[in-house]
């Protein structure tokens, strides 16, 4: 009996796709971007293939009360710069909370997916909102669990 290895057909790839919810109130952030990264790029799913987009959608409630654990409120900068002279850009946590909640789950899920058209595509899949609503309930959302899944 041969035995091969199974990789999806783009047949496989839409289907299944799920929308899940969370609450951030009182999560820690880095945390809360590993869960949701992971089912972002589907490894939670036994069909994960790390060249196909096998995710879910996340919908993610209340960002602007995630929590960061130490003094990173104070001492974490978020750095940009424009590519022109003086154009460099340091703002605090304290000041993105403030000004946009959302961005502060959206950057810790970014740098934890891969960094080609396929991570843009699985990002694309996260929808960040900072009060309790969203506008998603037709799609039924189901609640998403927090808990680490073991490989063993």
């Amino acid at each position: 009996m041969e035995r091969r290895t199974w990789s999806p057909k783009m047949a496989d790839l839409n289907t299944d796709k799920r929308w899940y919810v969370v609450d951030a109130e009182g999560k820690t952030l880095g945390r809360l971007a590993t869960v949701i990264a992971a089912t972002l790029r589907g490894k939670t799913k036994p069909t994960f293939s790390p060249h196909a987009d096998m995710g879910d959608f996340v919908i993610v409630v209340n960002a602007e009360k995630v929590v960061l654990t130490g003094k990173k409120e104070t001492q974490k900068f978020y750095t940009r710069h424009s590519g022109y002279p003086g154009g460099l850009r340091r703002r605090s946590v304290r000041e993105v909370r403030s000004t946009f909640p959302e961005r502060l789950i959206e950057n810790a899920v970014r740098g934890m997916l891969p960094r080609n058209a396929l991570g843009e595509k699985q990002f694309k899949k996260l929808r960040v909102y900072a009060g309790p609503d969203h506008p998603h309930a037709t799609q039924q959302p189901g609640p998403l669990s927090l808990e680490p899944t073991s490989a063993a």
